[in-house]
């Protein structure tokens, strides 16, 4: 199996760093990157495709809550141990419960840059964002610390959260050996190699789902106007 290189690894960060500072859409730099990405390590984009094409198969994420069911509520804790429970955030106002794959994924820095950069607008219309990873608080911490996240990033352990959403998806062994660079049993506390589907769920203040996005291909994410467009209609409906 191919490995990543030490060369490799580099010309993969100056690629994330020049989709980054690109301009166009959240989407658009996501496949930026994908394609970058694939050119540089192409043994791991085949072997996306091959796990998109599984979970896709297997109907992944497709019985996670939909628009019109409630969001079931969660506890969970921050970085810094505090318990964040959705019934409280979601006395202020509508929230985006929002799924990382971890600190470590590109995708998911770029995703998170882009929220946080839509802020003022979020702010403005009294609605809220919440991240949730499976990792431990020292890696939520790090995540939140390296991308300035204004928002909780709330680790939920073992994936049982998105376990009771149906988004906990077992990586496989192809992808475990290409990735074994990541010392992912450190960062999840477990060996298990399960992660989410990264997903967004809008949730109005009556607890019911407004609009949701979920694409077992991770190299997807929901834009940032649709987000906006559904947190200010799920504002309007409280």
């Amino acid at each position: 199996m191919t490995s990543l290189t030490p060369a490799d690894a580099e010309r993969l960060k100056s690629a994330f760093q020049r989709c980054r500072d690109m301009e166009g859409t959240l989407n658009e730099q996501l496949r930026a990157y994908a394609s970058a990405g694939r050119e540089i390590f192409p043994a791991y984009g085949d072997a996306v495709d091959r796990l998109v094409e599984r979970l896709a198969q297997n109907g992944g994420g497709e019985n996670a809550p939909r628009p019109g069911e409630m969001m079931p509520p969660f506890m969970l804790p921050d970085e810094e141990g505090r318990l964040v429970a959705l019934p409280t955030l979601l006395k202020r106002g509508p929230v985006a419960v929002m799924f990382f794959r971890g600190h470590w994924c590109p995708y998911c820095r770029l995703n998170v840059r882009a929220v946080i950069q839509a802020k003022d607008r979020i702010d403005a219309m009294g609605a809220q964002i919440v991240a949730i990873m499976p990792e431990t608080q020292e890696f939520t911490g790090k995540f939140r610390d390296d991308s300035g996240a204004p928002f909780p990033v709330l680790t939920d352990l073992d994936n049982g959260y998105a376990l009771s959403l149906n988004l906990a998806i077992w990586l496989g062994s192809e992808i475990q050996g290409l990735l074994s660079y990541q010392d992912m049993a450190k960062f999840h506390g477990n060996d298990g190699w399960m992660l989410p589907i990264p997903a967004v769920f809008v949730v109005g203040r009556d607890g019911v789902v407004k609009a949701r996005f979920v694409d077992p291909d991770f190299r997807k994410r929901m834009e940032i106007d649709d987000l906006l467009e559904a947190l200010e209609k799920a504002g309007r409906e409280s």
